[in-house]
């Protein structure tokens, strides 16, 4: 099995088993931020902290995405004879903020908006070093087996 990497320290626990997705909070006016960042956008501060954004969310909507996304900066499969469709959302974290995601669910009729889903980590492609590289996903509460990628044609 090859090993796993996070596409980008930082943005969940890693490693684990039950990842959880890392924001930033600004400490002068209580903003919430996805990623974490160092500057608010909110009040221009310039202190934040990392925070734990927690492990599940609402899904506020979502679309599935039909085509490759363009590359750069999509890291995924871009070729057209191989690539699977996939969700994305955007998922409302604890009344925090709203987290655009891949979601491990394609099929259109499997998705509601409103529906809690659950932070996961799903392998996204092997990099030139044979590591297999995972991104962050949300997927059915209590760890149903990922779809992503399932066609819906």
């Amino acid at each position: 099995m090859p090993t796993q990497v996070p596409i980008k320290e930082g943005l969940f626990t890693w490693p684990s088993d039950e990842p959880v997705l890392l924001g930033s909070r600004c400490t002068d006016c209580g903003n919430h931020m996805f990623p974490p960042q160092g500057d608010c956008p909110k009040c221009s501060g310039s202190s934040t902290e990392v925070v734990e954004l927690g492990r599940t969310g609402t899904l506020w909507t979502w679309t599935i995405q039909d085509f490759p996304p363009k590359s750069p900066p999509y890291a995924g499969n871009v070729d057209p004879d191989t690539y699977e469709p996939f969700g994305v959302g955007y998922l409302e974290m604890a009344d925090k903020l709203l987290v655009e995601s891949r979601l491990t669910l394609a099929e259109p009729d499997d998705l509601e908006i409103g529906m809690e889903l659950e932070v996961t980590v799903d392998p996204l492609y092997v990099d030139d070093d044979g590591n297999e590289v995972v991104t962050f996903a949300f997927g059915p509460v209590g760890g149903a087996k990922s779809e992503a990628g399932a066609s819906h044609d």
